[in-house]
């Protein structure tokens, strides 16, 4: 086993929401042509038919209001461009049409079609040129975020495409650790903004949850779980702290709240340095939030499920055997070479993740969904035979 898997305790996944690759990360084409980002010739046609390009005009807040639509029928209409045909193919031409339905203003639209430089977001730019950026992480299924994160947790949405409750029926990789004499929990900010699936996620399982604060405590004193998902904060609110600023960059939150919370979670663990040591971080974001991505999402094994034409909103079935939009992903490691671009033909989805923790901590998988066993893994990336001794410092 590489050093850097034989020393590997702690795998850490932060999900933060609803932006695009191109969005966010897509300017680093400019410095490393191997990233599949944005270079000047992507664009969308408008209502009147005009072309509209990708544009370096992304702000922090303020722009993206409305919320861009991200539910199943929107989704569908910006990856084939409103095609219905038997035929039909991911053209990824229908952004400004979707984002024109919601206020019918030409020039609005347009702003779905903006990304933001690398010089507005230090953070994760920092990340992902200091460590590894996958150019090809989608989101498991062209729709919003319960669903999405879902596949995360259970590597499946159990046949669910949209935002509705729904009880699981299969274990989550929580479960599947503890059963193994593993340790896992769930971080959520606070009482006031707790995890989205709290309502149906660990039934009776208080263990298996934490708080925010309590996951700083637990890198501090060295008792992080095996395995923890961070939660950002998901709305503006009042606690025993303060004021808390909605920090999970769903539009249109403040963007640079994200950054900081990004970069908290960061300085956690790199505080410990056997943390530091023993630990795989993965940042990555539940959906692309309705905002343009240049590449189609390609088809994918299915899970058993299917959404009938009731709950796809469209006149077809969904047979989970297509992935959604793509979405930044960033992972950070000291033993990962500095600036590895993970190469557009490994193909990753959220059902990755309790695929390579299942896989890590157990040493194999026959719990997940074949969706789920079939999708990549990613810890090969740490690959170095001795431990980087720099690393990316944030002050927050």
């Amino acid at each position: 086993m590489p050093p850097g898997l034989d020393a590997l305790k702690h795998i850490v996944v932060l999900m933060m929401e609803n932006r695009s690759f191109d969005h966010m990360l897509g300017s680093l084409k400019a410095t490393n042509p191997s990233i599949d980002g944005v270079d000047g010739t992507f664009s969308n046609p408008d209502t009147m038919g005009n072309p509209v390009y990708e544009q370096p005009l992304a702000e922090f807040q303020s722009q993206l209001d409305p919320d861009p639509d991200h539910h199943f029928p929107a989704v569908d209409l910006q990856i084939f461009g409103g095609d219905q045909s038997a035929t039909r193919a991911a053209n990824m031409q229908g952004f400004v049409k979707s984002y024109y339905q919601q206020q019918e203003d030409l020039a609005h639209s347009q702003k779905i079609m903006y990304y933001f430089t690398e010089d507005k977001l230090p953070v994760l730019t920092s990340l992902a040129t200091n460590f590894a950026v996958f150019n090809r992480w989608f989101a498991s299924i062209p729709g919003p975020t319960i669903c999405n994160r879902a596949f995360a947790h259970y590597g499946t949405s159990f046949g669910q495409v949209g935002m509705n409750v729904f009880y699981p029926q299969g274990k989550s990789i929580y479960e599947r650790l503890q059963d193994a004499g593993h340790t896992a929990k769930l971080y959520y900010f606070d009482q006031a903004s707790s995890t989205m699936e709290v309502v149906n996620l660990l039934q009776h399982q208080p263990e298996l949850f934490g708080t925010y604060d309590q996951f700083l405590a637990d890198c501090k004193s060295g008792k992080l779980s095996d395995y923890s998902f961070i939660e950002p904060n998901y709305t503006d609110h009042d606690n025993d702290d303060g004021a808390q600023i909605a920090c999970d960059q769903h539009p249109d939150h403040n963007v640079q709240a994200g950054e900081l919370f990004i970069a908290a979670v960061y300085n956690a663990i790199r505080g410990n340095a056997a943390l530091w040591a023993s630990t795989a971080l993965l940042v990555v974001y539940d959906e692309h939030g309705g905002i343009f991505d240049h590449v189609p999402p390609p088809s994918c094994s299915g899970d058993g499920h299917s959404a009938g034409p009731a709950d796809t909103g469209l006149n077809y079935t969904f047979n989970f055997d297509r992935l959604g939009v793509r979405v930044p992903a960033v992972l950070i490691s000291p033993w990962i070479p500095k600036g590895l671009i993970v190469p557009t033909g490994r193909v990753f989805e959220h059902a990755s993740i309790p695929n390579t923790v299942t896989r890590h901590f157990t040493g194999s998988n026959n719990i997940g969904t074949v969706r789920e066993q079939n999708s990549e893994t990613f810890l090969d990336l740490l690959s170095l035979d001795t431990m980087r001794t720099d690393a990316v410092v944030f002050s927050t």
